[in-house]
């Protein structure tokens, strides 16, 4: 199924909204013009890395202040700005997770800060630097990086005898042997509420849900790549294979702690977050490129990763693109982030990784944070998404976990969060042409 969606305003329009949008405030940016004492941003963001590295750049400019408010994960945070900037009330700058930076561009929250980045491109790779660039506008400085990998129990691969996959059907049959040996034990969780991670396994495969061209979009759920995906899990699901369960909960943190679960296909951060659930197997664990769908493509997709964007509320647009590009690029912010465990985005960043200690989940992987590097250069560079993310998200959730609990096909649930993605892009004033 494929669907057209063209957009009510013409191309002119849309530029004259996001010029109207990337203003900023009325204040000139300069610390110099304040003349009674520093400038202070306000900055909503997450992440244990956060305060380090605002705590970094308070001390080297007085001049400039930042005041951090914790604002929750990706998707509750963006829905906390688009409120806020209906308020007049939005901060000066904040985290935006790549995915769904173009909303916040729609939603007039994002604003175009081109003329204060100019040459910045330079210090990313490619395929970082796309997430934040948008019809030859940029829109923010990438901060950290997420690209797919596989973070598995070396121990327990090790100890049943299980060869680190390279391809996905390596990765089934090795699903095979872990339950062979274990009966107990599951290669990894298809969890059905993890938009973002199967998002990444179908770009991988080659998807693409939201594609534009002009005034024109396409959106396709169920395009072949995406739907093949989806028969791939329901085969590991229904013969038992992997486990289907939500991520994180009480009764899997403790599975994962007892070495019933042997791997996470997911973001470069998930040795940071399995770390703090499960300190005790520290030195089990390692981490490996993610299985590929062909043999010898070894492109991945990015799940999660955020930018850092000055919104069109501040009051001092450019001290607030000053803090967003030292936030992104500058080696002292990406000191701090690594010590966190946090991947960053920048060139420089990443060549700082090769000279740090492993995350504490793999001490012993001496060459993890150079395997690190070579899945992010291999990121997909052009990756589209739509203006409701969202919507595409929870739309996701909904079916695919509904999908799991009723033993209905999986692949019915990308028609059903496609139908209700269009309705709802239809309901806010775009045409829907189905093909």
């Amino acid at each position: 199924m494929r669907k057209t969606v063209t957009a009510v305003a013409t191309a002119s329009a849309l530029a004259l909204v996001l010029a109207a949008c990337s203003s900023g405030g009325d204040g000139d940016g300069g610390a110099a013009a304040e003349g009674d004492g520093p400038i202070t941003l306000d900055y909503w963001a997450w992440g244990t890395a956060q305060q380090p590295m605002v705590d970094a750049w308070n001390a080297s400019h007085p001049d400039v202040q930042v005041k951090l408010t914790d604002a929750g994960g990706g998707t509750d945070s963006s829905a906390k700005l688009v409120t806020a900037t209906r308020a007049e009330n939005a901060p000066d700058v904040a985290i935006v997770e790549y995915n769904t930076l173009p909303a916040m561009i729609v939603a007039g929250v994002a604003a175009d800060i081109s003329q204060h980045v100019d040459g910045l491109d330079a210090e990313f790779a490619p395929g970082v630097w796309n997430q934040v660039t948008f019809d030859g506008a940029t829109y923010g400085v990438p901060q950290d990086a997420g690209p797919q990998a596989l973070t598995y129990n070396q121990a327990r691969f090790d100890e049943l005898g299980i060869a680190v996959p390279t391809t996905w059907e390596e990765f089934a049959a090795a699903a095979e042997k872990v339950r062979e040996a274990d009966p107990e034990a599951y290669i990894t969780t298809f969890a059905p509420a993890e938009f973002g991670g199967f998002a990444g396994l179908a770009q991988q495969a080659g998807a693409e849900w939201w594609s534009v061209e002009g005034d024109a979009w396409s959106v396709n759920f169920d395009d072949e790549s995406s739907v093949a995906v989806a028969d791939y899990w329901q085969d590991l699901v229904d013969r038992d294979l992997v486990l289907a369960e939500p991520l994180l909960t009480p009764e899997w943190n403790a599975k994962l702690n007892e070495g019933k679960i042997l791997s996470w296909p997911a973001g470069l951060w998930a040795a940071g977050v399995l770390y703090g659930v499960a300190e005790d197997s520290a030195g089990d664990w390692a981490m490996a490129p993610l299985p590929q769908w062909e043999e010898g493509d070894s492109a991945v997709a990015f799940q999660g990763g955020s930018a850092v964007v000055v919104t069109t509320s501040a009051e001092h647009p450019e001290a607030a693109a000053e803090f967003a590009r030292w936030m992104g690029s500058s080696d002292e912010a990406a000191a701090a982030q690594i010590e966190q465990g946090q991947y960053p985005a920048s060139l420089a960043g990443q060549e700082l990784t090769l000279e740090s200690d492993p995350p504490l989940l793999m001490p012993q992987q001496d060459d993890y944070w150079q395997v690190a590097a070579d899945i992010t250069q291999d990121t997909i560079p052009e990756i589209s998404w739509g203006p409701n993310v969202n919507v595409a998200s929870s739309a996701f959730q909904d079916a695919m976990s509904k999908a799991v609990t009723n033993g209905t096909p999986l692949r019915d649930a990308l028609t059903e969060t496609e139908d209700v993605v269009v309705a709802d892009m239809e309901k806010t004033g775009f045409e829907v042409t189905q093909k």
